[in-house]
């Protein structure tokens, strides 16, 4: 059964009524927290060894011995609030909460947020295969009956066009970072470089480069503290697909048929109206609404 709060739904074992109104209303911020900020299937993961390695100095250590959920806790869960209070500072902390349920005591303090979004239609795909392998998670049934889901935000962590859209309102404000998947695949140096100086770290070439190599789709496949490959099988089933799958952007040209991808163009050019022009990908939905 899904857990409900506030007219979204989250997945059982991993989050609760409880834990998630006390992140809400009851988690104390400290100005020199770090949020990953993310929808599901966005990069999360990916930012959370970039974070780690940045702020280790680009020594891989830390990333090599420590599990993620450890380094980076998730705040909607029991577990991951109780480590989150004993962690030292700079804390680095994880969530996939929309704007209206972040923690209310962040908005009143110099605490940072990196959110990373990315091309819906490669989230879509990659979450329909996660909730394959995901026994806390439903069922997708088959990819078609996934992506309806998704475009009418009943899926867990709602509709991913109010996630963006409730955080990008947000956008311009100095303690907000905004980057997408797309130009972490383009440019991952450049942005690390950036992520450097908006945290105040500034690391030099040899240690920046270290950041880049230890955070590739391939040294994290390899690294156990970071592909899920110890999660118990109730929470991850490997057997039914590979957690860290492609990490690849563009994947969902090999899944949606014409007609789908012309049912999502349709729903993204209504929901999105006033969020228009600052995406990588949304040049090819444009372009294909032109016909």
């Amino acid at each position: 059964m899904a857990v409900q709060y506030k007219g979204l739904k989250f997945p059982p074992g991993f989050n609760s009524a409880e834990s998630l109104c006390f992140a809400e209303n009851e988690f104390q911020v400290r100005d020199d927290d770090i949020f990953n900020i993310t929808y599901p299937k966005s990069g999360t993961v990916w930012m959370i060894e970039i974070l780690s390695l940045i702020l280790n100095g680009g020594n891989p250590t830390w990333n090599q011995n420590v599990p993620n959920s450890s380094r980076a806790p998730w705040i909607t869960s029991q577990l991951g609030l109780e480590a989150a209070q004993n962690l030292p500072s700079p804390r680095l902390l994880t969530c996939h909460l929309p704007i209206q349920i972040f923690p209310k005591a962040f908005f009143s303090s110099k605490a940072k947020v990196i959110y990373t979004l990315r091309d819906p239609r490669d989230v879509v795909v990659s979450y329909y295969h996660f909730s394959k392998m995901c026994p806390p998670f439903e069922d997708p049934r088959s990819f078609d009956h996934f992506l309806k889901s998704f475009l009418n935000g009943n899926v867990y962590f709602g509709s991913w066009f109010d996630h963006i859209s409730g955080w990008m309102k947000q956008k311009g404000k100095s303690n907000i970072f905004f980057i997408s998947y797309e130009q972490l695949k383009q440019d991952l140096h450049g942005c690390v470089e950036r992520l450097c100086h908006f945290l105040g770290r500034e690391l030099d070439g040899t240690a920046i480069s270290s950041v880049v190599e230890n955070a590739s789709f391939e040294a994290m496949q390899k690294n156990r503290m970071c592909n899920s490959t110890m999660l118990p099988k109730e929470l991850m089933d490997q057997e039914k697909g590979t957690f860290l799958r492609k990490g690849i952007c563009g994947d969902w040209k090999t899944h949606f048929t014409v007609a789908q991808s012309e049912y999502f163009d349709r729903v993204y050019q209504e929901k999105m109206q006033g969020l228009k022009g600052i995406y990588a990908w949304e040049q090819t939905i444009l372009e294909s609404l032109k016909f």
